[in-house]
């Protein structure tokens, strides 16, 4: 007899709606199995056929920490191409690398953690260069383009599955998993919201991760807006993804629980479906869910849920369907399509920031002087796959201005470091040792990669070495032999002569130079160690620091003033190490380029006027140019930044970058880095009131443009914009046409221009295009603390186009019909706390630890908070506030003397313990409310009655 072949489950039949496979595969798993799933590495089960899956995946702009890929520009730099189908085309060549990798290398992962759709609000964040913009509509439309390149166009299958990054108000590093941003409602559904609603609605979005920080006093990864907002977007199973190690912070850095069990099992109520901790090890999250199912703070069906979530987008990634994966075969890796790709990316993210007198482009017989730190440098950050193909300024203008014509000097300072003894550091010879670049191999953890032991360390010597030292700014400098290897420090606490570049989650190439008696001590940063010369070789240690004489060899501003004057022009490349000064776990302290490039930059204008600056950097600069013809900047372009920024300098392609956020002119002009209130603060474009160095959306171009025929038209609840542009120059070039709006009368503080859409065009001298924009009424729509909604206001709307935020070159006036304002009726209502007009001294913080909002005075001083225009009706003879804590609660209306005081003198018993306060008042009609906080009160909510 032949044994009769067992029937397909129904999980396994491609035939049957992904939703009922993922029910029939739900019973099949037992409840361990199913518990198991919901660490970041979820094991196989074997019995089942299902193989083993994790979550995440970098791919911020190239496949990142698994080895050699291809690299695009930073993502500012993507932003600042302001071209959403070259973005989408970028994405679709990272998730075809994603797939080709996969295939040779299981490690890598399908469930890719990228995009970041983080708002660059403040400028000194120090992961800057993981945004789009500061603004969300731009910040939303290079989004949802990413991540539809990601997911591949196929109906029903998807090439990799996004997950944003980090939700939400996330944007210090100072601090960041015990921070609290405190994010009015306003702010959190005009901004921060915005630019994740806008990215998951369109469809594209596998999931997302919340940030390391708290919002209003409650961590991310408890958040109720995971299922009062996010999951209300998209009828799409969403896996939320933890950051790696915030499950443990819950109780272990933010002590928002007490106990593990609690947390976990809190955080997965709120929505978290896969969590990051312990690296590869899943024990002991795992136990902590079975230790929350014990108790019974968790029951079989919340573990169904998450695992449901995780299942939904294997599913999508065709796991269970190989043969009918269409992206399975998907091989293209370092393709020439990609390389040039790279290069297309790398040449639309440069931005012309200043070209008095058309200085630029350089004609191509130009006697040029290439100057400074990042001239020959081709910068990776943390998030980069490892270069296959690498080309810095200096290659680029060999190649394209020939290398007879180009001259080159650092510009670092030369030096030997003597010790008491008269003997130098010494870098001995390491002839035997292999090449090695960092990161080559590939590794889940790129955290946990340490540095070579294979070479000697360091001695001392009679001659001794000299290196090439660099100061990134505060006195944090790199050495460098003449090899071009950096001095870097090893598990063995051994100085080597080992790295190809700085890097690593905590640096081991930086030092500081402190003086000390009549010369300095060298301590390495990475260790906090001082360096330290012993018979068997340069060590870190914790005694018998050695101490050095500082000898300058040459310093690096002389040698760029000596090229620089034999030139017909000079090219000063400076900017930042992605690694030092501002990066993942370290935030900016200025805006200031540090004082070793400003030395060579003054070096190189005093030596030669005809100076252009090109900063390469992952953020903003205020830097003096008022003295410089010509200012470019670009992010970190990638595998291809040398020649495409040497095609721009050569007029080749003309630079059509546009600034994706305010550079501001001086630190004083940028608010507290946690200070989250934009709307307060005036922070960004929208609100900022100052004089900008260069605004948003501003960048320009070897041609020009002229702008005319502005018409609108308002139907069915859309605005449609036309207009022409036409290209007025002698050369082919882009233009991006950005539309902004602006309340004339608003009721309540709007922004000073918004953006509505952009459009990057290609025009060729002479060609004229038309273009129409239809923008949805409800763009202009605000949100209104008094009726706790959107609401679009009746009045007048100027509607605004130019080539920037502040370039408008055409404008109109239109009247929208709308809601009319109206007091806000506090009679029955009453005011909830967090829904104030205006406040000073305040901090929202969390209610319950589960949901709502409550306030309270931030730091030692008082707090006010004012309500405008509440309608007391026919008169109110009564206040109640909810309050916790102690402290006094003062009211006055329109300024004048205060009508009730409110004490809460015994503590209560715990933050969340809420009492009633009452006392008399006589109020009638619409008047503005204040309320004066004093102490450690938490106030929830104030109601009226009488």
């Amino acid at each position: 007899m032949t044994a009769k072949t067992p029937p397909t489950p129904p999980f396994r039949d491609p035939h049957l709606p992904f939703a009922k496979r993922i029910d029939d595969l739900l019973t099949r798993l037992t409840l361990d199995e199913k518990v198991s799933f919901l660490h970041q590495f979820a094991p196989a089960v074997d019995r089942l056929g299902i193989a083993a899956f994790r979550t995440g995946q970098e791919a911020l702009h190239g496949v990142a920490w698994m080895g050699p890929a291809t690299v695009f520009p930073q993502a500012v730099g993507l932003g600042a191409t302001w071209n959403t189908e070259l973005v989408r085309r970028v994405g679709e060549a990272v998730s075809k690398e994603v797939r080709a990798m996969r295939a040779r290398d299981d490690r890598v992962g399908l469930n890719v953690w990228a995009p970041t759709v983080n708002l660059l609000r403040h400028p000194l964040w120090g992961r800057n260069e993981e945004g789009y913009s500061e603004d969300p509509r731009l910040t939303s439309a290079i989004a949802t383009a990413y991540t539809r390149g990601l997911r591949g166009d196929h109906p029903v299958y998807w090439r990799t599955a996004p997950v944003l990054k980090h939700w939400l108000a996330h944007n210090n590093e100072t601090d960041r998993a015990t921070s609290s941003s405190s994010v009015r409602p306003r702010v959190l559904h005009e901004y921060d919201l915005r630019a994740f609603r806008e990215t998951v609605e369109a469809g594209a979005v596998a999931g997302v991760m919340p940030a390391y920080n708290l919002v209003n006093g409650r961590p991310n990864h408890v958040s109720p807006y995971l299922r009062e907002h996010l999951r209300t977007w998209t009828d799409e199973d969403l896996l939320v993804c933890s950051d790696a190690g915030a499950p443990s912070n819950l109780v272990d850095h933010e002590h928002y629980f007490d106990t593990h069990e609690e947390a976990t099992a809190a955080a997965l109520l709120a929505g978290v479906d896969s969590f990051t901790d312990h690296g590869t090890d899943g024990s002991q999250i795992t136990a902590r869910i079975r230790g929350a199912l014990e108790q019974g703070l968790l029951t079989e069906a919340d573990i169904d849920t998450a695992v449901r979530r995780q299942l939904s987008v294997r599913f999508r990634l065709g796991e269970f369907d190989p043969h009918d994966d269409p992206y399975r075969g998907t091989a293209e890796f370092d393709t020439p399509a990609h390389r040039a790709l790279a290069q297309e990316a790398a040449e639309q993210a440069v931005v012309l920031l200043k070209n008095d007198d058309s200085l630029l482009p350089l004609a191509s017989d130009t006697r040029l002087a290439v100057v400074g730190l990042l001239a020959d440098e081709c910068k990776l950050d943390w998030y980069s796959g490892t270069l296959i193909h690498r080309s810095t300024p200096l290659e680029g203008l060999y190649e394209r201005f020939g290398a007879e014509r180009v001259e080159f000097a650092e510009g670092v300072d030369r030096v030997r470091l003597r010790l008491a003894d008269g003997t130098f550091l010494h870098v001995p010879p390491a002839t035997e040792a292999a090449d090695e670049v960092r990161g080559a191999v590939g590794a889940l953890d790129p955290a946990l990669l340490a540095g070579r032991t294979d070479l000697p360390p360091l001695t001392a010597d009679a001659t001794g070495t000299e290196f090439a030292l660099v100061d990134w700014g505060e006195g944090v400098l790199t050495l460098r032999a003449p090899d071009g290897r950096y001095l870097s420090v090893a598990d063995d606490g051994f100085v080597r002569a080992a790295a190809d570049q700085p890097g690593g989650w905590v640096v081991q190439e930086t030092f500081r130079l402190e003086p000390h008696d009549n010369g300095h001590l060298l301590r390495h940063l990475g260790s906090g160690r001082h360096v330290s010369v012993a018979a068997d070789g340069v060590r870190v240690a914790a005694e018998n620091a050695s101490l050095f004489e500082l000898i300058i060899v040459e310093r690096g501003a002389d040698a760029v003033a000596r090229v620089a004057a034999a030139a017909d022009a000079v090219l000063v490349v400076a900017g930042n190490d992605p690694h030092i000064n501002g990066r993942e776990t370290e935030d900016r302290t200025t805006l200031a380029l540090p004082p070793h490039q400003e030395r060579l930059l003054r070096a190189a204008r005093a030596a030669n006027p005809r100076t252009v600056l090109a900063l390469t950097s992952a953020y903003p600069y205020a830097v003096d140019v008022a003295r410089l013809p010509a200012v470019l900047w670009t992010a970190h372009g990638g595998q291809a930044a040398g020649t495409a920024l040497a095609r721009v300098l050569a007029g080749d392609v003309s630079p059509a970058g546009r600034l994706p956020q305010t550079w501001y002119a001086a630190d004083a002009d940028l608010p507290g880095l946690l200070d989250y209130d934009v709307l307060g603060a005036r922070q960004t474009y929208l609100y900022f009131e100052g004089i900008p160095l260069f605004p948003f959306g501003h960048g320009l171009s070897y041609a020009s443009f002229s702008y005319a025929d502005l018409t609108t038209e308002v139907t069915d609840g859309t605005l449609r914009v036309s207009f022409t542009v036409a290209n007025t120059g002698d050369v082919t070039a882009d233009e991006v046409v950005q539309l902004y709006t602006r309340a004339v009368e608003p009721s309540s503080v709007r922004p000073r221009r918004e953006l509505l859409a952009h459009r990057r065009l290609t025009l060729a001298p002479g060609e004229r295009a038309g273009t129409d924009f239809e923008v949805p009424l409800s763009a202009f729509a605000f949100w209104d603390v008094a009726g706790d909604g959107w609401r679009l206001e009746q009045g007048p709307y100027e509607v605004l186009v130019g080539a920037s935020s502040e370039d408008v070159r055409l404008r109109t006036t239109l009247v929208l019909d709308g809601e009319r304002t109206a007091p806000r009726p506090v009679a029955g209502r009453g005011l909830d706390a967090a829904g104030f007009d205006e406040q000073s001294g305040i901090a929202i913080v969390d209610r319950t630890k589960s949901e709502g909002d409550a306030v309270t005075p931030e730091g030692e001083g008082p707090g006010e908070l004012v309500y405008r225009n509440c309608d007391f009706g026919q008169g109110t003879t009564e206040v109640t506030a909810r309050v916790s804590g102690t402290g006094t609660l003062e009211l006055t209306l329109d300024g004048g003397p205060p009508l009730a005081l409110l004490a809460l003198t015994e503590p209560t018993a715990d933050p969340y313990t809420y009492i009633s306060l009452t006392a008399g008042i006589a109020a009638e009609g619409v008047h503005d409310v204040r309320l004066a906080l004093r102490g450690p009160l938490r106030l929830a909510h104030v109601g009226f009655s009488g």
